[in-house]
């Protein structure tokens, strides 16, 4: 199917394109499409987590079905209202089962008012416990997985003033090497930033309906379960 977006202020300057049409699959959702234009737009790639999108001029969210003819637009923040030109983006906190994106999760922290940013990148490790690790795989619930992340977010960000969170969480298999969690803490300072990067990672561990298989050599293993 064929669907048709369009491009404006920062987009449309950025890639030099006030639209462009886009060929999917039957049964594309727009979260897929926006993965499909990060790939082909850096500039998209980079603000990922700050824009929202309509389709056929309603705003929607990831998950809505695309069909054939839609248009889509990609919305950067708007002017007008109260002048919040100076702060980060709504929240960024999402699952994923696409590679992860260091310049996503840091884009949507950033802000002219913060000097200090910590990233946090948990990765898969080729061993554990003794044992040989070829491979993991990540299952979450993910509706409530998002709303845990966000909890969490806004709590640590109460805890400590002036800070910003945000993370992208990987599901289904992955590599050695490959991303798992990617965090970004922004604050005024650098000590803030520290701290409220290692709590959000410590108490996701412990909250979050996320579950992870271990694949070594003799067979596979959910940790902390058994086989």
């Amino acid at each position: 199917m064929k669907i048709q977006i369009l491009y404006f202020a920062v987009f449309r300057e950025k890639l030099k394109l006030d639209h462009e049409s886009i060929e999917l699959s039957s049964a594309s959702t727009v979260g897929q499409l926006v993965e499909i234009l990060a790939e082909k737009h850096a500039a998209i790639a980079a603000l990922r987590g700050i824009f929202r999108v309509a389709v056929n001029q309603e705003m929607v969210g990831d998950d809505t079905p695309l069909n054939d003819g839609d248009e889509v637009a990609l919305i950067p923040p708007v002017a007008g209202g109260n002048d919040n030109s100076t702060e980060p983006g709504p929240r960024y906190a999402v699952v994923l089962e696409t590679p992860l994106s260091l310049d996503r999760v840091a884009s949507a922290v950033r802000s002219p008012r913060f000097g200090g940013m910590t990233l946090f990148v948990g990765m898969v490790r080729n061993h554990n416990q003794g044992k040989t690790v070829v491979q993991l795989e990540y299952e979450a619930y993910n509706d409530m997985v998002e709303r845990v992340f966000d909890r969490l977010c806004t709590e640590i960000e109460q805890e400590h003033p002036e800070t910003r969170l945000a993370i992208e969480h990987r599901v289904g298999r992955l590599s050695i090497g490959d991303y798992a969690v990617v965090i970004a803490a922004a604050a005024a300072h650098r000590a803030e930033a520290f701290v409220a990067a290692r709590t959000l990672i410590e108490r996701l561990k412990e909250e979050a309906p996320i579950w992870k298989k271990e694949t070594d050599p003799s067979g596979t293993e959910w940790i902390g379960i058994g086989p």
